[in-house]
């Protein structure tokens, strides 16, 4: 008799079977999670004349203070002009520095200004209160479980780099 528990793999995990239907409603979770996750931030980046790639930028730079250019790209999976595009701007309007290489004059280090430090963070603020409530509400399993699913969506590439800059 099934105790409604799923199936054993071999090597002794259980198996998930979902329908498409529950796989449909959690792909819909997540586009409305996404637009609630960022409706704050664009409002405020908005205001700035900023878009989302622009937050992208400002959030890596101050998660790796002093990120080469060629780091960041590979971060966000964007092509250099665009990159160049978002980065041109956050410069001209003070939010972030350039600063060339001291071994490597052909890299370019990438910092935040007082400005562009208080813009993170004013972004930041708001999406952290957004998920310390979501969190708060759901509990701590369903924070742990809702950790690993992400980390499953990763490609390989991005889980190793992300598990690696969550350790520092």
């Amino acid at each position: 008799m099934s105790d409604g528990t799923p199936p054993a793999a071999p090597g002794g995990e259980t198996l998930l079977f979902l329908t498409d239907e529950q796989l449909r409603k959690g792909i819909e979770a997540m586009f409305f999670a996404y637009r609630g996750f960022t409706a704050d931030p664009d409002r405020i980046l908005a205001e700035h004349g900023y878009g989302r790639a622009h937050h992208r930028a400002i959030h890596f730079i101050h998660r790796s203070h002093g990120t080469t250019v060629n780091n960041l790209l590979s971060i966000l999976g964007v092509t250099k002009q665009s990159l160049n595009r978002v980065l041109r701007t956050l410069i001209a309007d003070g939010l972030v520095e350039s600063r060339v290489g001291t071994r490597d004059k052909r890299e370019r280090h990438l910092f935040l200004t007082e400005a562009g430090a208080a813009l993170e963070r004013e972004l930041s603020d708001a999406q952290r209160e957004r998920m310390r409530l979501a969190y708060r509400t759901a509990g701590p399993e369903a924070v742990s479980g809702f950790r690993q699913v992400l980390e499953a969506m990763m490609d390989p590439d991005m889980r190793r780099h992300y598990r690696a800059a969550r350790e520092k």
